[in-house]
Protein backbone atom coordinates (compact mmCIF):
# COMPACT_ATOMS: atom_id res chain seq x y z
CA UNK A 1 0.00 0.00 0.00
CA UNK A 2 2.84 2.52 0.86
CA UNK A 3 4.26 1.54 -2.39
CA UNK A 4 0.82 2.61 -4.34
CA UNK A 5 1.23 5.89 -1.94
CA UNK A 6 4.87 7.19 -2.86
CA UNK A 7 4.11 6.18 -6.56
CA UNK A 8 1.02 8.59 -6.59
CA UNK A 9 3.15 11.26 -4.10
CA UNK A 10 6.00 11.31 -7.21
CA UNK A 11 4.00 11.53 -10.38
CA UNK A 12 1.75 13.93 -9.04
CA UNK A 13 4.34 16.35 -7.82
CA UNK A 14 6.36 15.81 -11.04
CA UNK A 15 3.26 16.20 -12.96
CA UNK A 16 2.26 19.18 -11.58
CA UNK A 17 5.35 21.36 -11.96
CA UNK A 18 5.58 19.95 -15.28
CA UNK A 19 1.63 21.53 -15.76
CA UNK A 20 2.86 24.90 -14.33
CA UNK A 21 3.96 26.25 -17.64
CA UNK A 22 0.77 25.34 -19.57
CA UNK A 23 -1.21 26.86 -16.56
CA UNK A 24 0.07 30.10 -16.79
CA UNK A 25 1.37 30.10 -20.52
CA UNK A 26 4.69 31.71 -19.56
CA UNK A 27 6.69 30.89 -22.24
CA UNK A 28 9.77 31.45 -19.91
CA UNK A 29 8.91 29.10 -17.26
CA UNK A 30 8.29 26.68 -20.29
CA UNK A 31 12.08 26.98 -20.93
CA UNK A 32 12.90 26.67 -17.64
CA UNK A 33 11.27 23.89 -17.21
CA UNK A 34 12.11 21.98 -19.79
CA UNK A 35 15.60 22.26 -18.55
CA UNK A 36 15.07 21.24 -15.58
CA UNK A 37 12.39 18.15 -16.63
CA UNK A 38 15.46 17.25 -19.25
CA UNK A 39 18.06 17.31 -16.36
CA UNK A 40 15.88 14.65 -14.48
CA UNK A 41 15.27 12.37 -16.91
CA UNK A 42 19.12 12.52 -18.05
CA UNK A 43 19.23 11.74 -13.98
CA UNK A 44 16.65 9.36 -13.07
CA UNK A 45 18.10 6.73 -16.38
CA UNK A 46 21.63 7.52 -15.02
CA UNK A 47 20.15 6.52 -11.37
CA UNK A 48 19.30 3.32 -12.60
CA UNK A 49 22.66 1.91 -13.89
CA UNK A 50 24.56 4.16 -10.73
CA UNK A 51 22.51 4.75 -8.29
CA UNK A 52 20.98 0.34 -8.64
CA UNK A 53 24.42 -1.24 -9.37
CA UNK A 54 27.07 1.50 -8.27
CA UNK A 55 28.78 1.47 -12.31
CA UNK A 56 29.61 4.76 -12.50
CA UNK A 57 28.81 6.35 -15.93
CA UNK A 58 31.37 9.21 -17.01
CA UNK A 59 29.73 8.95 -20.60
CA UNK A 60 26.46 8.71 -20.15
CA UNK A 61 25.97 11.75 -22.66
CA UNK A 62 27.15 9.55 -25.18
CA UNK A 63 23.56 8.20 -25.21
CA UNK A 64 21.78 12.34 -25.60
CA UNK A 65 24.38 13.03 -28.51
CA UNK A 66 24.02 9.92 -30.25
CA UNK A 67 20.11 9.56 -29.81
CA UNK A 68 20.12 13.58 -30.80
CA UNK A 69 22.27 12.83 -34.17
CA UNK A 70 20.11 9.96 -35.14
CA UNK A 71 16.55 11.63 -34.42
CA UNK A 72 17.52 14.95 -36.35
CA UNK A 73 18.97 12.85 -39.31
CA UNK A 74 15.99 11.09 -39.71
CA UNK A 75 13.97 14.12 -39.45
CA UNK A 76 16.19 15.90 -41.51
CA UNK A 77 17.23 14.06 -44.12
CA UNK A 78 14.25 11.90 -44.46
CA UNK A 79 11.13 13.55 -43.38
CA UNK A 80 10.18 11.77 -40.25
CA UNK A 81 7.62 12.95 -37.50
CA UNK A 82 9.18 14.44 -34.32
CA UNK A 83 7.04 11.04 -32.44
CA UNK A 84 8.70 7.98 -34.67
CA UNK A 85 12.01 9.89 -34.52
CA UNK A 86 11.87 10.08 -31.47
CA UNK A 87 11.28 6.86 -30.60
CA UNK A 88 13.71 5.24 -32.93
CA UNK A 89 16.33 7.38 -31.80
CA UNK A 90 16.14 5.78 -28.48
CA UNK A 91 15.66 2.28 -29.14
CA UNK A 92 18.97 2.59 -31.26
CA UNK A 93 20.88 3.90 -28.19
CA UNK A 94 19.61 1.11 -26.20
CA UNK A 95 20.85 -1.31 -28.85
CA UNK A 96 24.02 0.50 -28.71
CA UNK A 97 24.31 -0.14 -24.90
CA UNK A 98 23.52 -3.65 -24.91
CA UNK A 99 26.03 -4.03 -27.67
CA UNK A 100 29.01 -2.02 -25.60
CA UNK A 101 27.51 -3.71 -22.37
CA UNK A 102 28.21 -7.12 -23.24
CA UNK A 103 31.75 -5.68 -23.37
CA UNK A 104 32.59 -2.78 -21.17
CA UNK A 105 30.43 -4.26 -18.60
CA UNK A 106 33.20 -7.08 -17.70
CA UNK A 107 35.13 -3.83 -15.94
CA UNK A 108 34.78 -2.69 -12.88
CA UNK A 109 35.51 0.26 -10.97
CA UNK A 110 37.96 3.05 -12.38
CA UNK A 111 38.01 0.48 -15.15
CA UNK A 112 34.59 0.87 -15.87
CA UNK A 113 34.39 4.64 -15.29
CA UNK A 114 37.47 5.09 -17.96
CA UNK A 115 36.29 3.28 -20.52
CA UNK A 116 32.85 4.65 -20.49
CA UNK A 117 34.59 8.65 -20.97
CA UNK A 118 36.64 6.74 -23.94
CA UNK A 119 33.12 5.86 -25.60
CA UNK A 120 32.38 9.43 -25.42
CA UNK A 121 35.43 10.83 -26.89
CA UNK A 122 35.36 7.99 -29.64
CA UNK A 123 31.67 8.75 -30.87
CA UNK A 124 32.24 12.21 -30.73
CA UNK A 125 35.27 12.11 -32.70
CA UNK A 126 33.67 9.83 -35.39
CA UNK A 127 29.92 11.74 -35.47
CA UNK A 128 32.33 14.88 -36.24
CA UNK A 129 33.72 13.15 -39.05
CA UNK A 130 30.70 11.17 -40.25
CA UNK A 131 29.82 13.09 -43.72
CA UNK A 132 25.92 11.65 -43.54
CA UNK A 133 25.45 13.74 -40.09
CA UNK A 134 26.85 16.49 -41.55
CA UNK A 135 30.38 15.84 -40.04
CA UNK A 136 31.94 19.26 -37.89
CA UNK A 137 29.26 21.85 -38.71
CA UNK A 138 26.30 19.21 -37.70
CA UNK A 139 23.08 19.88 -39.28
CA UNK A 140 20.15 22.50 -39.20
CA UNK A 141 16.50 22.31 -39.57
CA UNK A 142 14.45 24.10 -42.52
CA UNK A 143 12.47 26.49 -40.37
CA UNK A 144 9.42 25.30 -42.53
CA UNK A 145 9.67 21.89 -40.80
CA UNK A 146 8.24 23.27 -38.13
CA UNK A 147 4.39 24.32 -39.79
CA UNK A 148 4.12 20.43 -39.96
CA UNK A 149 3.54 21.68 -35.74
CA UNK A 150 1.36 24.41 -36.35
CA UNK A 151 4.42 27.10 -36.22
CA UNK A 152 7.68 26.88 -34.37
CA UNK A 153 5.77 28.42 -31.27
CA UNK A 154 3.42 25.52 -31.48
CA UNK A 155 6.24 23.58 -31.84
CA UNK A 156 8.17 24.32 -28.65
CA UNK A 157 5.06 23.16 -26.59
CA UNK A 158 4.76 20.20 -28.08
CA UNK A 159 8.39 19.52 -27.55
CA UNK A 160 7.54 20.16 -23.98
CA UNK A 161 4.52 18.61 -23.51
CA UNK A 162 6.68 15.17 -25.12
CA UNK A 163 9.65 15.85 -22.66
CA UNK A 164 6.66 16.07 -20.06
CA UNK A 165 5.31 12.37 -20.53
CA UNK A 166 9.10 11.10 -20.65
CA UNK A 167 10.18 12.63 -17.93
CA UNK A 168 7.12 10.99 -15.94
CA UNK A 169 7.81 7.31 -18.03
CA UNK A 170 11.58 7.81 -16.32
CA UNK A 171 10.39 8.19 -13.33
CA UNK A 172 8.14 5.65 -13.48
CA UNK A 173 10.28 2.81 -15.01
CA UNK A 174 13.25 3.84 -12.74
CA UNK A 175 10.71 3.33 -9.41
CA UNK A 176 9.38 -0.34 -11.06
CA UNK A 177 12.83 -1.42 -11.43
CA UNK A 178 13.93 -0.59 -7.94
CA UNK A 179 10.88 -2.52 -6.64
CA UNK A 180 11.10 -5.36 -8.67
CA UNK A 181 12.57 -8.85 -8.31
CA UNK A 182 15.17 -7.24 -11.22
CA UNK A 183 16.24 -4.15 -9.11
CA UNK A 184 16.78 -6.72 -6.20
CA UNK A 185 18.94 -8.30 -8.26
CA UNK A 186 21.12 -5.10 -9.42
CA UNK A 187 21.20 -3.58 -5.44
CA UNK A 188 23.00 -6.89 -4.64
CA UNK A 189 25.50 -6.13 -7.17
CA UNK A 190 25.84 -2.79 -5.24
CA UNK A 191 26.97 -4.00 -1.98
CA UNK A 192 28.80 -7.08 -3.13
CA UNK A 193 28.77 -8.61 -7.03
CA UNK A 194 30.92 -11.29 -6.49
CA UNK A 195 28.13 -12.56 -3.11
CA UNK A 196 25.07 -11.74 -5.80
CA UNK A 197 26.59 -14.08 -8.47
CA UNK A 198 26.86 -16.61 -6.12
CA UNK A 199 23.23 -15.89 -4.67
CA UNK A 200 22.07 -16.70 -8.40
CA UNK A 201 21.60 -13.14 -9.88
CA UNK A 202 22.79 -13.59 -13.46
CA UNK A 203 25.26 -10.49 -12.82
CA UNK A 204 26.65 -9.58 -16.74
CA UNK A 205 22.80 -9.81 -18.04
CA UNK A 206 21.13 -8.22 -15.54
CA UNK A 207 24.00 -5.11 -15.49
CA UNK A 208 23.82 -5.24 -19.47
CA UNK A 209 19.70 -4.44 -19.50
CA UNK A 210 20.15 -1.95 -17.00
CA UNK A 211 22.86 -0.57 -19.21
CA UNK A 212 20.74 -0.55 -22.35
CA UNK A 213 17.46 0.80 -19.86
CA UNK A 214 19.12 3.92 -19.05
CA UNK A 215 20.47 4.22 -22.18
CA UNK A 216 16.96 4.20 -24.34
CA UNK A 217 15.99 7.33 -22.06
CA UNK A 218 18.64 10.39 -22.74
CA UNK A 219 18.75 9.25 -26.36
CA UNK A 220 14.50 10.59 -26.49
CA UNK A 221 15.57 13.27 -25.31
CA UNK A 222 18.68 14.51 -27.55
CA UNK A 223 16.09 14.41 -30.26
CA UNK A 224 13.53 16.78 -28.42
CA UNK A 225 16.38 18.78 -27.19
CA UNK A 226 17.77 19.58 -30.43
CA UNK A 227 14.26 20.06 -32.86
CA UNK A 228 13.90 22.84 -30.31
CA UNK A 229 17.28 24.34 -30.86
CA UNK A 230 16.97 23.61 -34.73
CA UNK A 231 20.13 22.67 -34.86
CA UNK A 232 23.02 19.83 -33.69
CA UNK A 233 26.52 20.42 -33.53
CA UNK A 234 28.92 17.73 -32.36
CA UNK A 235 30.51 20.07 -29.41
CA UNK A 236 26.77 20.90 -28.50
CA UNK A 237 25.60 16.83 -28.30
CA UNK A 238 28.70 15.59 -26.57
CA UNK A 239 29.35 17.67 -23.76
CA UNK A 240 31.33 15.62 -21.70
CA UNK A 241 31.09 17.89 -18.89
CA UNK A 242 27.06 17.32 -18.42
CA UNK A 243 27.93 13.70 -17.67
CA UNK A 244 29.79 15.00 -14.98
CA UNK A 245 27.42 17.45 -14.10
CA UNK A 246 24.49 14.86 -14.41
CA UNK A 247 26.42 12.28 -11.79
CA UNK A 248 26.65 15.36 -9.31
CA UNK A 249 22.58 15.70 -9.44
CA UNK A 250 21.90 12.00 -8.98
CA UNK A 251 25.09 12.28 -5.99
CA UNK A 252 23.14 15.39 -4.20
CA UNK A 253 19.81 14.41 -4.44
CA UNK A 254 20.55 10.92 -3.13
CA UNK A 255 22.07 7.76 -5.79
CA UNK A 256 19.64 5.01 -5.78
CA UNK A 257 16.57 6.57 -4.61
CA UNK A 258 13.65 7.57 -7.46
CA UNK A 259 13.44 11.28 -5.34
CA UNK A 260 17.15 11.57 -5.68
CA UNK A 261 17.39 12.60 -9.23
CA UNK A 262 14.34 14.52 -9.34
CA UNK A 263 15.62 16.50 -6.39
CA UNK A 264 19.20 16.44 -7.40
CA UNK A 265 18.30 18.17 -11.18
CA UNK A 266 15.96 20.56 -9.25
CA UNK A 267 18.64 22.13 -6.93
CA UNK A 268 21.66 21.99 -9.13
CA UNK A 269 19.71 23.54 -11.70
CA UNK A 270 18.74 26.04 -9.86
CA UNK A 271 22.20 26.71 -8.70
CA UNK A 272 23.75 26.70 -11.76
CA UNK A 273 21.71 29.31 -13.24
CA UNK A 274 22.27 31.01 -10.39
CA UNK A 275 26.40 30.72 -10.98
CA UNK A 276 26.04 31.05 -14.37
CA UNK A 277 24.50 34.36 -14.45
CA UNK A 278 26.47 36.30 -11.33
CA UNK A 279 29.51 38.22 -12.62
CA UNK A 280 32.06 36.80 -9.99
CA UNK A 281 30.87 32.60 -10.69
CA UNK A 282 29.80 32.48 -13.92
CA UNK A 283 33.16 30.80 -15.58
CA UNK A 284 33.62 28.92 -12.35
CA UNK A 285 30.38 26.74 -12.05
CA UNK A 286 32.36 23.60 -12.90
CA UNK A 287 34.57 24.07 -10.42
CA UNK A 288 31.44 24.08 -7.91
CA UNK A 289 30.22 21.26 -9.45
CA UNK A 290 33.64 19.47 -8.67
CA UNK A 291 33.72 20.90 -4.74
CA UNK A 292 30.03 20.09 -4.45
CA UNK A 293 30.48 16.23 -5.48
CA UNK A 294 33.83 16.14 -2.85
CA UNK A 295 31.08 17.60 0.17
CA UNK A 296 28.44 15.21 -1.14
CA UNK A 297 30.94 12.40 -0.20
CA UNK A 298 32.50 13.39 2.72
CA UNK A 299 29.61 14.46 4.64
CA UNK A 300 26.51 13.24 2.99
CA UNK A 301 27.18 10.56 1.03
CA UNK A 302 23.63 9.36 1.26
CA UNK A 303 22.41 12.53 -0.16
CA UNK A 304 19.57 14.89 0.50
CA UNK A 305 17.24 12.20 0.43
CA UNK A 306 18.94 10.41 2.30
CA UNK A 307 19.97 12.44 4.68
CA UNK A 308 16.03 13.53 5.30
CA UNK A 309 15.09 9.97 5.43
CA UNK A 310 17.49 9.35 8.71
CA UNK A 311 16.23 12.40 10.29
CA UNK A 312 12.67 12.09 9.60
CA UNK A 313 11.17 8.88 9.47
CA UNK A 314 7.81 10.40 9.12
CA UNK A 315 8.58 10.98 5.27
CA UNK A 316 10.32 6.96 4.83
CA UNK A 317 7.71 5.52 3.38
CA UNK A 318 6.29 8.19 1.17
CA UNK A 319 10.07 9.20 0.05
CA UNK A 320 11.33 6.20 -1.78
Amino acid sequence: MWRTGSWWLTMGVLLGLGLWPVATGSATLREDMFLILMLVTLASSLNILLGYTGYVNFGHIVFFGLGGYIGFYLMHRHGWSLWPATLAAGLSTAALALALGAIILRLRGAYFALATIGINEAVRAFVANFAPFGGPTGMSLNFAVYNAYGGAAQALWIAYGTLLALALLTVGVSFAVKHSKFGLGLMAIREDEDAALVLGVRGPQAKTLAYALSALFPGMVGVLFFFKNGNIEPGDAFRLHLSIETLVMVMLGGQGTVWGPILGAALYERLRGYLLTSPLFKSLHLAFAGMLLLLIILFIPAGVIGWLRARFPIIRRMIV
